[in-house]
């Protein structure tokens, strides 16, 4: 099994990955919800669209997050020891929520998320961003709050300024669509912010969000 270079998995699990390379990958056992939370599907039918069982034991959602990444196919999973468990995911690879100091984003996981290179707005109302980890979405309570922190480069809340735009025809992958807005990030730079229906995010920001046993390489 090859090992990412600079990778920030454990070393345990480095270990056991070094030891034991040929596990084989696990699928339908995990998802990851839209409010950012581990749930275990105990009869491996993820693929099926169940909810399964939360995981609220903090010490294994600690590892869990410590341990959590992509392939190049862009399939997320946790990797437990030498298995790779790979991850279904309801909204995104990340859960983005407010920081501690009340401006910056966080992942799910607890990692900085840097300031988006990219906003995507789905056909729900739903904001995500292309953040430093990879791409996520804006936890629904935290929503508001960072809408109204946004704004454009004429100084408008980002909420003010989507009301009474028109909808926008969709242009199917992989042709990009014209942003929607230029926001200003908090060093003044401008980030386009683009719309889309939610289906086609996925293929949008390169994630898979539901690994199957042999995915074609995008």
């Amino acid at each position: 099994m090859p090992i990412p270079h600079g990778t920030g998995l454990d070393p345990a699990v480095l270990h056991a990955m070094r030891r034991w390379p040929d596990v084989p990958h696990a699928y339908g056992w995990l998802s990851l919800d839209a409010r950012g939370r581990w749930r275990l599907h105990e009869d491996g039918r993820a693929g099926e669209g169940g909810p399964g069982e939360p995981i609220a034991h903090p010490g294994i959602v600690a590892f869990i997050g410590r341990n959590y990444a992509a392939d190049p196919q862009g399939r997320w999973y946790f990797q437990n020891g030498p298995q790779r468990v790979y991850v279904r995911l309801d909204a995104a690879p990340y859960i983005l929520r407010l920081a501690a100091d009340g401006r910056s984003l966080e992942t799910h996981t607890g990692l900085p998320a840097g300031d988006p290179r990219e906003w995507w707005l789905d056909d729900a109302g739903n904001l995500h961003a292309r953040a430093a980890p990879g791409p996520g979405r804006i936890l629904d309570r935290d929503l508001a709050a960072v809408a109204a922190g946004l704004r454009t480069a004429a100084g408008l809340p980002l909420t003010e300024a989507l009301a009474g735009l028109p909808e926008l025809p969709a242009a199917p992958p992989p042709q990009r669509p014209r942003p929607l807005l230029e926001l200003l990030d908090p060093a003044g730079r401008a980030v386009a912010l683009y719309r889309c229906p939610a289906a086609e995010l996925p293929a949008r920001l390169g994630f898979d969000p539901d690994p199957r046993p042999g995915a074609a390489v995008r």
